[in-house]
């Protein structure tokens, strides 16, 4: 019998100087029976990092032709895209030519580094792609966040992310690789 996902249930504050947004946002999310505890909170990052009324997470691993999140706009179109991870170039190029804006947000240390460099010249060439690579400390302190119910805070600001439970506070300091011309 194939197992299921597991609830998690988030109040996520999000305090973003950097956008100028404030907002609580009530989540619920499906953790994949073969996600880690790292990947699924990398996801509620990127959420934290992008939010909006419109954004929303997907059917994600379950689904090869969506992102962990996207936002769409009222007449359908595909505004935001956000991939989790080392996503494969040819599915990043089907992204770009499906959305407005997308986003990586790579994880995994020296795995990391190794798929940008391999990766990187290619991936240039989109203007309306943005690479984002989480510190691998940063990245595994997060999973130490993961419960089926969290309230946690964020503030982002001066390029500094901190997200924390009441408990212990997380310092994210993200690095961008590339931005495409189109990204402001």
């Amino acid at each position: 019998m194939a197992q299921s996902a597991t609830i998690i249930k988030a109040d996520l504050q999000i305090a973003d100087m950097e956008r100028g947004y404030y907002a609580d946002h009530g989540l619920t999310l499906a953790q994949h029976p073969s996600e880690t505890g790292e990947r699924m909170m990398v996801r509620l990052l990127a959420f934290a990092l992008h939010a909006s009324p419109q954004l929303a997470f997907t059917r994600g691993l379950c689904a090869d032709d969506e992102p962990e999140l996207w936002e769409k706009s009222l007449s359908g179109e595909i505004d935001l895209w956000v991939e989790v991870g080392l996503p494969d170039e040819r599915r990043l190029r089907r992204a770009c030519g499906r959305a407005r804006q997308v986003y990586v947000y790579a994880y995994g240390g020296h795995a990391a580094s190794l798929w940008w460099e391999k990766n990187a010249r290619d991936l240039q060439r989109y203007d309306n792609l943005a690479v984002i690579e989480l510190p691998l400390a940063a990245s595994r302190e997060l999973a130490g966040l993961l419960a089926r119910g969290m309230r946690l805070q964020c503030t982002v600001q001066d390029g500094q992310v901190w997200l924390a439970d009441g408990e212990q506070s997380i310092l994210i300091e993200p690095q961008l690789r590339y931005r495409g011309k189109a990204l402001v």
